[in-house]
């Protein structure tokens, strides 16, 4: 379980083809003193596993399933990716409930400078805006982040100047494709009452 608090900027090093998917190497900087083999990473907000460990740099294998759902696909060499570390038992709970389990993704498709902060805008799939609730939490690229308003084919965040320096949030254009995380409580009892119809 992850929270949505991003520990570091990684940069991707390298990608590589494999026969069920990619393999990438991501630099994590201080992570690597904390992370081994086997150990769950967040990269912008997927949970992967660490397969490969040389220095300061990770291997993670991403399997098609992953690459169907997610925008890890169109990850290239030099891109700097979100990175957090899961939980611990007795760390403190900042953030939300994030699983690593992408639902999604969504384009950026405005953004607003707002003072010294910026708002961005996002399209939605029809069949899953229901998911999105003003004021509510929701993870973009690993970011765990409060929906600032609904509009007519999605959703806007704003983003504090704390946010556009320590995370790849700060980078992002229109036209790129984030991943998103929607509130776990939500989907549940979604189906829940699904099952109860």
């Amino acid at each position: 379980m992850f929270t949505g608090i991003i520990e570091n900027l990684g940069t991707v090093k390298s990608i590589s083809g494999t026969d069920v998917g990619r393999h990438l190497e991501v630099e994590v900087g201080p992570l690597a003193g904390e992370l081994d083999m086997g150990d769950s990473l967040a990269v912008n907000g997927v949970c992967l596993t660490v397969v490969k460990k040389s220095g300061d740099t990770v291997g993670v294998d991403v399997v098609l399933e992953t690459l169907r759902r997610t925008s890890l696909g169109a990850l290239l060499a030099g891109d700097r990716v979100n990175l957090e570390m899961p939980l611990s038992a007795s760390g403190r709970f900042d953030g939300h409930i994030v699983q690593g389990h992408v639902d999604g993704i969504a384009a950026v498709t405005a953004i607003t400078e707002e003072g010294d902060g910026r708002r961005l805008t996002f399209d939605l799939n029809p069949r899953v805006r229901r998911y999105v609730v003003e004021k509510g939490s929701i993870t973009i690229d690993g970011v765990s982040l409060t929906v600032a308003a609904l509009t007519e084919r999605g959703f806007e965040v704003a983003l504090i100047p704390h946010t556009l320096a320590t995370t790849n949030l700060g980078l992002r254009q229109p036209g790129d494709q984030v991943n998103l995380e929607f509130d776990v409580v939500g989907k549940y009892v979604e189906r829940m009452l699904e099952q109860r119809s």
